[in-house]
Order: structure tokens, then C-alpha cells, then sequence
């Protein structure tokens, strides 16, 4: 999930620890040790690449007295020879290959595991800074490098998913590798990535007598290399370059955490040859990470966009990297419980990815008893309004729909592809409108007329302002054409928490109108049916947790268990008549009914309409003169291939999940946003989460990846699960997961 648990420096420590044990004991050696491959595996969802010649980790070092002993060691094995050093930064990213046929890109893949990688070359090729075509370039060129994100767009990045409600990435790397893995390559171009090269694998019609011209070549024909390099005749040259390096590290764009060291004659490499997992003319030394003691004075709170709340550690100002640390983000609740963060700590603060003042743990040794723990406030520290975690988010979020925080953020949803889909209202055009009080809720986009957006003006006098321009005919077109929109789209638009784009499909299926979601005689169903449900459990008279006291209450407790259940069968039969629900075939008492429209859903729905503001925004749309219908209803034919299937999808998928969503509904079935008992597949793509696979194995749902979906909906059969997806648990999945080797960086 490029989210490793422990840091680089501890990894490195283990990473020793486990050298040293099998140098003195060579028959616990085993294949599948960390130091006898790369590490890392390619993942199933991308086609399969192998690497010719292999792709090799260098070597890696914290110690002068290692590389003493490094260029020793090559001087033995070539006693005859003369070299000089190349000295460059340790671009802390991702490696990866790019292969050129006759000067065009044809391939680009990642490292994996050394011998096998992942193509991704649609991702690649989202990279403006790769060359597509290379003019003059040999018949067969293969160069290698490191993706990496700059540290403004990692903070930009994390900005961004912090307002989404999702954990921020660790640093720029871990960003960089969770970009590469995302299948749409839409979504990989709006991440601020880039690349250096500094490699060669297979070349044929050139050769390059010293890495240095090598590079020089490099950059001629287009690409992106080292950005600082250091000719050095002899080690102590090295050692002052690495020196010199270390105080430059903080002005590259990019994030680096150390310093390579290369042979320059490329015509000795092969002499100097390699080991199982390293060349022997290369190493990279690391530097030690840069953290600070300080004081934890204070924790605020922050309300984004979107209302999730931020708390922030205000420190004692402390310099590092630098520049002047006063507060460093604390992401969310469980990060502060899991790291055990209290007000008036001592801590040792970090950068992250050199951007990003972060806590990277406390100095419990240092504790006098005066420390506090923190606790989120119960309300939101901007509006006052109510606070909550919503479904399986970290986060937690004020749900005032009209607190001042979130307006932005709303207005963006409103406008949003899935939603209403309004062209021209983006992130700055929705910052501007909302901070100069144009719009202060997004239906007020309908009250402004074409010279009114003519003359807006996006940005202040410090970043550049420019008129919206001819920007405004196009918004004002597709705002006249969201009027026309399908009550899901309507529903997703207004923002109501727990009701995604699946679910106000569901509740748009079981109405007519947006006007009739006030008083939703099926919302209300499902709402009182889920307490129904709670009550018959507590009333039961057969319950082995609740047992009657004695007979007369056992009889009571029956009559009231009986009209529990009467009304259960009056509410469920409502709602499978609506087609938001089914029934469990059988006698059981409670009869057992499953709804689409979820109790969170629905309670959010009412609880939205009857508020202040959900009445003044269903005003204000009567007063526009809209009121969204359901679409017609479309029966699917009995022997559509997923006649009466239920899905739930998850992770990434090769398209974005509404359209798989589409494609499934048109075969005849339903998409669900939870797993339940009625779910017959889980479609998990890369990067899902354990908490719904781990729900669907408990309950014998069938888990399939984009290939068993494909089969399905093509009406051929579904691929055979992996063995071990259907025998080991996945927590032990994970765990095993988590003892591979990290990912090393500065491959060739």
C-alpha cells in the first residue's frame, strides 16, 4: 500500500542486523531472505514485464568507514586500473524503466521484484517531463531512474486527502509509488509527478565509455538527470562531496536522503561484476533523518473544506531543515491515540518528504505527570455544529451542512462530475466565488447572470487575478442543463452525508421526485425498521442473553415480541414492494428483511430535510422551478447475465467504480455500498481495504478481482479465487504482508 510501517532508518537497522546473522551463520541463508532478492512483488492488476538485465538495489551505507572500505576493496580487485567517482543525490522515489525502439517510447514499467515489473506505461506517459520520442536515439535504449512527487505538490497532495476524509500519504515516496498503482491514468495525471534518469539497461547502437557522459547524453536527447554531480579523482573527494551534498539537500525541489557513488568508467563494471542483488561498483549513502526535540504547548483544531477537523501541535518554536517549526499536523484522533500524544510532551519532530512538520514520536522518559491527553471536541470548534466519523473514515467531520468551513468544499461537490456536473466551477473558481461572497451556497449559482460572471475575477493582487472570461457562457450552459438532471444526480449534489452516488441511486429508485424525500414514507420505513429490529432483539422471550424472569414476564414480553414483529412484516413488505428491499425465505421470527437503503443513509436524509437548512434548500430549489424525477425505470430481462446478482466494489478498478457500476445494473444487477448477507460478490480492485474483504469471506461472499467481473458481464465464467484468498485469514495475510523488505531505492 507504499504506507510502511516503520521508518527507513530502522528498516536499514534490521536490514543490518539480519546481514550480520547470516554472515555468521550461512545455513540460515534461505531464498526468500531479504538479502537475496530486491523485494516487492508486481501487482496481479497490471500486465507483467520482465527486466533484461535484472533491475539491482545498490547497496546501501550509513558509514564513511564503508566506503572506505568499498573503494579498498575495488582497488584489489582491479590493482591495475585507474578510476575517478561520480557523486550524486539519492532521489528518494520510485525506480523505474522506460524502453525506447528506433528513438519511441514503447514501455515503462517498475522495478517489482527485480527480474518482474509492472508496465505502466499509460501511467508514464501522464509524466511531462518523460520524452515520448527521442530524435537521434540508438535502434534498442533502455534507461532507468526514479519517479518521484516534489515536496509543494506532496503537500498539495496531502492537503487534499486530508480534506477527503483519508489518511495523508507518509512522504513524498510513499505518494509517488501509490500514484504509479492507480489504474486510471486520469487519475495518475493530476499528481504532481516527475522523473530523473541516471541508468542504462539493454542498449544497442551506442555505448558510453563513462557514466558522466553517459548522463550528458542523456540529458541532449531530453531527459530529466541528476540535477548536481560531483567528478571526484579520489575517495577524499568523495567524502567532501557527500559533505557538500548534505547541506544542499533541502534546496532540491525533490526529497533526497542521500548520496550515490558510482565507478565513472562504465567499461570496468563488468569486470567488477555484481552480487545476487547488487552491483559492485555503486553505493549509496544514506544520511541520517534530520528530527528536533521540542514541546507540545497546545493542540488546536482546523476545519477543512469538507469539515473534517485537523488537530495541530502547537509547539516551541524549533528550527529544523532550516526554517522555524511552530505546529505540526496531527491528522486525525487515532494517530494522536496511537502514538500516545499528550499536551506539554516532549517530542522529536520531523519533516515529512522535508515539507511537512510531523510528529514522529514522544519522549515518554521525559514525562513529569503534568501532561494532559487530548480529546476532539464534540462540536465544531467554527460553527458550533454537531461532530461525527462517518462509515469507516479516519476522520472526524462536522455535519452542519452550512458551517462557513465547508462551503468551498460543497460548492465543489455540487458542481462535480458525478454530481451536477458543472463545467468551468473548479477548486480556485470555487475559492474565489465563496470568499469574495458571490456564492455563499451552491444553489446561488443560479442567481448570477452572464456580465455578472463576465466580470468575476479569479486570484487577489498578490497571486495575479484574471477575469472568468468566456469561462461564464460555459458554466451558465451547464447549469442551465443541471436543471434537467435525474433525481440521484440531484441527491449526490446536495451533499448529504452517508449518500454517495450508489446510494442515492437506491433511494432515487423508490421515488419520484426530489419534492417527496421530505416526508419519504420509505425512508421513514427503513429508519423505523431498523429499530424494530433492535427492539425485537431486546424483547425476545427466547433470548439466551435476556432471559425472562419468570413465567408472567415471559408472557409479556411475547405479546410485545408478537406486534414487534407484526409491524416488522408490514414495514418490510412496504419496502421489497418499493424494490428497496428482499425477504429471507423461511418462518423466522423476526421475519428477516434486507433493505439497499441503509439505516445511516436514511436517518442522514431525514435528519437533513428537517433541518433548518435542508428546508430553506428545498425552498429555494421550488422557487427555481426544479424539482429533479427519478429516471424511468428500466425492468432488465430474466436472462440478462447478473439477473437479481448483488455486488459491492471496492478498491481500484481499471475505471472509476460508477462505471462498472453502470455496466453491472445494465446486466441486471444491483451494486450495494456495504457488504451484507445478501451480497453475492465483492469486486475487489488494488489498493482495497481489508475491512470489507475480511466481512465478505465471514459471510461466504464470493471475492473477485476485475477479471471475474469482466468474465461475469460477458456471461462466461468467473476465474477460480487464489487459494490462499479463500484459507488464510486476512489479518495473517496482512501480517505477512508487512514483513517484506522495503522498497529500496536507486536501481539500475
Amino acid at each position: 500500500e507504499a504506507r510502511p510501517e516503520i521508518g527507513d532508518a530502522d528498516y536499514d537497522a534490521l536490514y543490518r542486523e539480519l546481514e550480520a546473522l547470516e554472515r555468521e551463520h550461512p545455513e540460515w541463508v534461505t531464498a526468500d531472505s531479504p538479502t537475496q532478492r530486491v523485494g516487492g512483488a508486481p501487482l496481479a492488476s497490471f500486465r507483467q514485464v520482465r527486466h533484461d538485465p535484472p533491475m539491482m538495489s545498490l547497496d546501501k551505507t550509513h558509514s564513511r568507514g564503508d566506503l572506505v572500505d568499498f573503494d579498498t576493496f575495488l582497488r584489489r580487485q582491479l590493482p591495475d586500473e585507474v578510476w575517478d567517482y561520480v557523486v550524486e543525490p539519492k532521489v528518494d522515489g520510485v525506480a523505474f524503466s522506460l524502453l525506447y525502439e528506433k528513438g519511441v517510447l514503447i514501455r515503462a514499467a517498475t522495478r517489482g521484484n527485480g527480474e518482474i515489473g509492472d508496465d505502466i506505461t499509460a501511467n508514464v506517459k501522464t509524466i511531462r517531463s518523460v520524452p515520448l520520442s527521442l530524435p537521434g536515439a540508438p535502434d534498442l535504449l533502455e534507461v532507468r531512474g526514479e519517479v518521484y512527487m516534489t515536496r509543494s505538490g506532496f503537500a498539495e497532495l496531502n492537503r487534499r486527502e486530508e480534506e477527503a476524509g483519508r489518511e495523508p500519504f507518509m512522504n513524498p515516496r510513499n505518494a509517488a509509488a501509490g500514484s504509479l498503482k492507480q489504474l486510471d491514468p486520469r487519475e495518475v495525471a493530476r499528481r504532481p509527478l516527475d522523473a530523473v534518469i541516471y541508468a542504462a539497461g539493454s542498449i544497442k547502437g551506442a555505448a558510453f565509455p563513462t557514466h558522466g557522459g553517459m548522463l550528458k547524453q542523456f540529458a541532449d536527447w531530453g531527459f530529466k538527470t541528476p540535477p548536481w554531480q560531483r567528478l571526484c579523482v579520489d575517495l577524499p573527494a568523495v567524502l567532501a562531496a557527500i559533505d557538500e551534498l548534505e547541506t544542499l539537500r533541502h534546496s532540491f525541489p525533490f526529497e533526497i536522503d542521500g548520496a550515490v557513488v558510482k565507478v565513472n568508467r562504465r567499461d570496468i563494471y563488468d569486470r567488477l561484476g555484481s552480487t545476487a542483488k547488487s552491483p559492485r561498483w555503486a553505493r549509496a549513502f544514506k544520511y541520517e533523518p534530520e528530527r528536533a526535540e521540542t514541546r507540545i504547548w497546545k493542540i488546536t483544531v482546523q476545519v477543512g473544506r469538507t469539515g473534517v477537523l485537523t488537530p495541530v501541535a502547537e509547539l516551541d518554536p524549533v528550527v529544523l531543515a532550516g526554517s522555524e517549526i511552530a505546529r505540526a499536523t496531527l491528522h486525525n484522533a487515532d494517530e494522536i491515540a496511537r502514538k500516545d500524544i499528550r499536551i506539554g510532551d516532549r517530542v522529536w519532530v520531523v519533516k515529512a518528504g522535508d515539507v511537512i512538520p510531523a510528529i514522529e514520536s514522544v519522549l515518554t522518559d521525559k514525562r513529569d505527570g503534568t501532561e494532559t491527553v487530548f480529546a476532539m471536541p464534540e462540536t465544531c470548534p467554527v460553527c458550533g455544529g454537531p461532530v461525527a466519523r462517518l462509515g469507516d473514515e479516519v476522520a472526524q467531520r462536522c455535519t452542519n451542512p452550512a458551517c462557513p468551513a465547508q462551503r468551498v468544499g460543497r460548492l465543489e461537490h455540487f458542481a462535480s462530475r458525478d454530481a451536477l456536473d458543472i463545467r468551468a466551477i473548479g477548486g480556485k473558481v470555487a475559492e474565489a466565488l465563496v470568499a469574495q461572497e458571490w456564492v455563499k451556497d451552491p444553489l446561488d449559482l443560479f442567481s448570477l447572470s452572464l456580465p455578472q460572471l463576465e466580470a468575476f475575477r479569479i486570484g487577489d493582487e498578490a497571486t495575479g487575478s484574471r477575469k472568468f472570461g468566456k469561462n461564464a457562457q460555459t458554466a451558465l450552459e451547464a447549469l442551465e442543463a443541471a436543471k434537467a438532471l435525474p433525481l440521484d444526480r440531484w441527491l449526490f449534489a446536495t451533499g448529504i452525508p452517508n449518500i454517495g452516488v450508489t446510494v442515492a441511486e437506491q433511494i432515487a429508485s423508490a421515488h419520484a421526485r426530489f419534492s417527496e424525500l421530505p416526508n419519504s414514507p420509505i425512508l421513514t420505513a427503513v429508519l423505523r425498521l431498523g429499530e424494530l429490529y433492535d427492539q425485537a432483539a431486546s424483547e425476545n422471550p427466547r433470548s439466551t442473553l435476556n432471559r425472562p424472569k419468570d413465567d408472567a414476564e415471559r408472557e409479556e414480553r411475547q405479546t410485545r415480541f408478537n406486534r414487534v414483529c407484526g409491524e416488522i412484516g408490514v414495514l418490510g413488505d412496504t419496502l421489497v414492494a418499493a424494490g428497496v428491499a428482499t425477504k429471507t425465505p423461511g418462518t423466522a421470527l423476526p421475519p428477516l428483511y434486507s433493505s439497499v437503503i441503509k439505516t445511516e443513509a436514511a436517518k442522514s436524509a431525514l435528519a437533513f430535510f428537517a433541518s433548518d437548512y435542508g428546508k430553506g434548500y428545498l425552498e429555494r430549489l421550488r422557487a427555481l422551478g426544479i424539482d429533479p424525477q427519478a429516471k424511468p425505470k428500466s425492468v432488465p430481462a430474466a436472462d440478462a447475465p447478473l439477473a437479481g446478482v448483488t455486488f459491492v466494489l471496492t478498491g481500484t478498478l481499471s475505471q472509476p467504480r460508477p462505471e462498472f457500476a453502470a455496466r453491472i445494473k445494465a446486466a441486471g444487477g444491483t451494486v450495494q455500498e456495504a457488504v451484507s448477507k445478501n451480497t453475492r460478490y465483492l469486486v475487489a480492485g488494488a489498493e482495497a481495504g481489508t475491512s470489507k474483504i475480511s466481512k465478505a469471506r465471514s459471510l461466504g461472499t464470493t471475492v473477485l478481482d476485475e477479471a471475474g467481473l469482466l468474465a461475469l458481464l460477458a456471461g462466461t465464467s468467473v476465474p477460480a479465487p487464489a487459494p490462499q484468498s479463500a484459507a488464510q485469514p486476512v489479518k495473517q495475510a496482512k501480517a505477512k504482508a508487512s514483513t517484506e523488505p522495503y522498497r529500496q531505492q536507486e536501481l539500475f
